[in-house]
Parts: structure tokens; sequence; C-alpha cells
């Protein structure tokens, strides 16, 4: 018996942390035209979450086309010839490892920022002085963070895109005999307005889950400093999870 308590005790705890979720999502949509009051917060949150990743997407974007190139080299290895390698590599890091990859990588950074901030501000009551003051902390903190992240991410998934797939050339050319020409005529070639569309529909979703996320636990952080340390690690396994569902659930909704 203890097990079928232990069972509905999490699904409802899962259904009604849902619903926080869920409300706090309609709250921040209601609060979207005070971002043309808050716009300087607005374009301090674009900044740290586009601009200042930029060094880490960076990174990551030249050795996730690196890799691609090799891993797509070993697959058509005796199936069929090189020249395909531009247009092999590009379309997964387009639709696949560009979006997902920097989202995950975002989690990480802006997620786990995010919760962790506006935890910190929990733990220490600043957020019941906020609405002590008449302030709506999901107007103050929330919106403009989630906003921010939707506009950001479509951008940084573009920015890895382009480096991942100059790191996937970098490789073709020097190690395995691509000409510039071969590859980027390749992705030319079989390049599909639809499939790079699709990469930033997903960049933009992730980006909104991320951030609410990291938004949702924040508000509810309790504990102190412990707290604040669980809720940072809460939120980037959260948002790292709910990334790879939504992909495999976006993908199935596609084809």
């Amino acid at each position: 018996m203890k097990i079928f308590q232990k069972i509905g005790r999490v699904t409802l705890n899962f259904l009604q942390e849902s619903g926080q979720v869920f409300r706090l999502t309609g709250e921040i949509f209601r609060f979207a035209p005070s971002l043309l009051k808050g716009r300087k917060s607005f374009l301090y949150q674009m900044e740290h979450i586009g601009v200042n990743s930029i060094p880490l997407v960076f990174i990551i974007a030249v050795f996730t086309g690196a890799v691609a190139a090799w891993q797509a080299a070993y697959q058509l290895k005796g199936i069929a010839p090189l020249s395909f390698l531009g247009a092999t590599t590009s379309r997964a890091i387009i639709t696949e490892l560009g979006p997902v990859l920097t989202a995950i990588v975002i989690a990480g950074r802006i997620g786990a920022s995010i919760a962790a901030e506006i935890g910190s501000m929990k733990v220490t009551e600043q957020i019941d002085a906020l609405e002590t003051m008449g302030i709506s902390p999901v107007r103050f903190l929330a919106t403009p963070r989630f906003f921010a992240s939707v506009l950001m991410m479509p951008v940084l998934v573009i920015f890895a895109n382009i480096i991942a797939t100059f790191g996937a050339y970098f490789i073709s050319n020097f190690f395995l005999g691509v000409s510039f020409t071969v590859f980027f005529e390749s992705v030319r070639r079989y390049f599909l307005f639809g499939d790079f569309a699709y990469g930033l529909f997903k960049g933009m979703i992730f980006g909104g889950v991320t951030s609410l996320l990291g938004c949702h636990i924040g508000f509810r952080t309790e504990g102190g400093a412990e707290g604040v340390g669980k809720a940072t690690i809460r939120s980037f396994v959260l948002s790292a999870a709910m990334i790879l569902i939504l992909d495999y659930f976006l993908w199935t909704l596609i084809f």
C-alpha cells in the first residue's frame, strides 16, 4: 500500500507544480506590455543571456561541428562519397545539434543563474519587500527574463549553426580532403529553409522553457543558502530534461 501512496503523492505534487508553472506562464504573458516601460531591465537581460553567452556557445559549437564531421564521415564510409559531407553535417547541425546543445548550455548558464538570483531574493525576503511596495515580482523579475530568453535563443542558435558548420568544414578540409567548394556546394544544394526555421523555432521554445523553469523554481526556493544551491541544481536538471523531452515531441509533431 505504501508504494501506491508514494505514487499518488508524487502524482499530486507533479500536477500541483505543473499548475503553478502554467499559472506563472499566464501571468508572464499578462505583463508582456510592461516590457516597454521596463525596457532597461529587458535590454540588460538580453545582453546577459545573449551577448555574454557567445564565448561559451562558440567553444561548444566549434567542437560540435568537428565531431559531427567525423561522425558523418564514418557513417558515409562505404555508402556515399564524402562530397555529401557538407549536406549531412549542416542538416544535422541546423535541425538538431545546434538548437539542442545550445539550449542545454544556456540551461546550465542562464537557467541556473535565474533560479539562483530569484531564489536568493526569495530567501532574503526581497520578493516580499517588492510585494509590500505593490510591485509584482512576476512583472519585475520573470517577464523580462522570459522574453529575453525567447528572443535571444534563436540568435544564439544561428550563431552556433554558423560556427559549427565552419568547424565541420575545418575537419572535412584539413583531415578528410574535402575542398571548400565541394563542402559548401553540398550545403547549398541540400539546404532547406524549413529545416532552418524549425531549428530556430526549437531554440525559441527551449529558451522559454529554460527561463520559465528557472523563474518558477526561484520563486519557490526555501531554506536559505542550502535551498538556493538545491534550486540551482534542480533548475538545470529539469531544464535539460525538458529540452530533450520537448525535442522528441517536436520531432513527432513535424514528422
